[in-house]
């Protein structure tokens, strides 16, 4: 895991500390394409093999920032988002179709994408802010988005950090399972999008007839 320390965001956490691992996943949360996950990971592994952070602040900051950089993108899309992605969606690969199959799975499955989008890459950046677009009760919102925020934290935080302390024979292998199983988990959550992409849009189609409004 040492290749972590040479990315220019391992620079912003040993000069900033958690000031740098709270902002840079608050604006990737809400919705500026941000290394959010790696500035947690590489934080994690910093403090696990330097001793210079305490791991659960550095958790703490990531769950809060998570929790509340959801939420800015959240309103944002709920105050000004289907006209501008309408408009400019096809730039981020969020054209009318998928826009309208957000809209159908978010009726069906909303707390399951809140919660596990935060597993995933694309869906880490976007799920606040489409659940916002499609009026997801904000209520739900906050309970779903705040348990993914910190299971997400806690289990990329945690197991990073076990990594970072090169324990190899106990803990090192435990945290690479950690993370092994979101990664996988997030491949397989993908896979299944892709796969069923077709007839799920079908199904939104029959289901929302007409255009996006």
């Amino acid at each position: 895991m040492h290749f972590l320390h040479d990315l220019p965001v391992a620079d912003l956490i040993s000069h900033y500390g958690y000031w740098a691992i709270f902002a840079v996943i608050t604006l990737e949360s809400a919705g500026v394409p941000m290394p959010g996950e790696t500035a947690l990971i590489s934080a994690a592994v910093y403090a696990g093999s330097t001793g210079q952070l305490r791991i659960g602040l550095v958790v703490l900051a990531a769950a809060l920032a998570a929790i509340i950089g959801d939420n800015l993108g959240y309103w944002a899309g709920r105050r000004w988002g289907m006209p501008l992605l309408l408009k400019h969606g096809g730039k981020i690969a969020l054209d009318h179709r998928r826009l309208k199959l957000g809209q159908y799975l978010f009726q069906r499955h909303g707390g399951k994408i809140v919660f596990f989008g935060r597993f995933t890459a694309m869906l880490r950046a976007y799920a606040a802010l489409l659940a916002g677009v499609n009026q997801f009760e904000a209520r739900r919102f906050f309970l779903f988005n705040a348990a993914g925020g910190i299971a997400w934290a806690s289990l990329m935080g945690f197991g990073a950090y076990l990594c970072g302390r090169s324990i190899e024979h106990v803990v090192g292998p435990i945290g690479l399972g950690l993370l092994a199983f979101v990664v996988f988990g997030g491949i397989a959550l993908w896979l299944f999008v892709r796969r069923h992409e077709a007839r799920l849009t079908l199904e939104a189609e029959q289901a929302i007839p007409g255009p996006l409004a």
